[in-house]
């Protein structure tokens, strides 16, 4: 497998991979208003944050075919912490360990850049996408737990990280 930059050919494929809306708000949260989105959508938010200097999309390829995607983002400046996100493995895949494998392809990515920790969030009512963050060293944060309302409903983010370097993403 190979972690290579997104590239805009890719949106659509991801966008397949979102299924129904509750697939799609386990993906993405709030951070796109409206089901389901375009191509255009991913796209052009990528370009509005890749102006930062801090973001970085990627998809993971397996003999050239896209097998999954995430983001790889520095919150601060200093970018000793990397921030994961909207990360998806095709579903015809999953359970093969292809996200765990992406996900260390990606923290070395982070490291490559200066990354010391590694954050993401994931909704307790997605079990094995946290399974597969466990399987690649995070570890749950404890404390505050941030709610998200979807559907009427209180969506728990357990959030997570890893330290990196010393053999963290090994």
């Amino acid at each position: 497998m190979e972690l290579r930059k997104f590239i805009p050919s890719d949106a659509q494929t991801i966008i397949s991979w979102t299924g129904d809306e509750t697939a799609f708000r386990k993906w993405c949260a709030d951070r796109y208003e409206t089901y389901p989105i375009v191509p255009d959508d991913i796209i052009s938010a990528y370009k509005e944050a890749a102006g930062s200097g801090r973001f970085f999309p990627y998809t993971a390829a397996e003999d050239g075919e896209p097998v999954g995607h995430l983001i790889v983002r520095f919150p601060d400046e200093d970018m000793k912490t990397a921030r994961l996100g909207f990360i998806i493995v095709d579903p015809s895949m999953r359970g093969q360990g292809i996200g765990r494998r992406m996900i260390r392809l990606a923290l070395h990515e982070a490291e490559v850049h200066g990354a010391e920790k590694a954050t993401l969030g994931v909704f307790d009512n997605n079990e094995s996408a946290h399974r597969c963050y466990l399987g690649a060293g995070f570890k749950d944060i404890q404390g505050d737990k941030e709610v998200y309302h979807i559907f009427g409903e209180d969506w728990l983010c357990i959030e997570m990280e890893q330290d990196l370097g010393k053999g963290g993403t090994r």
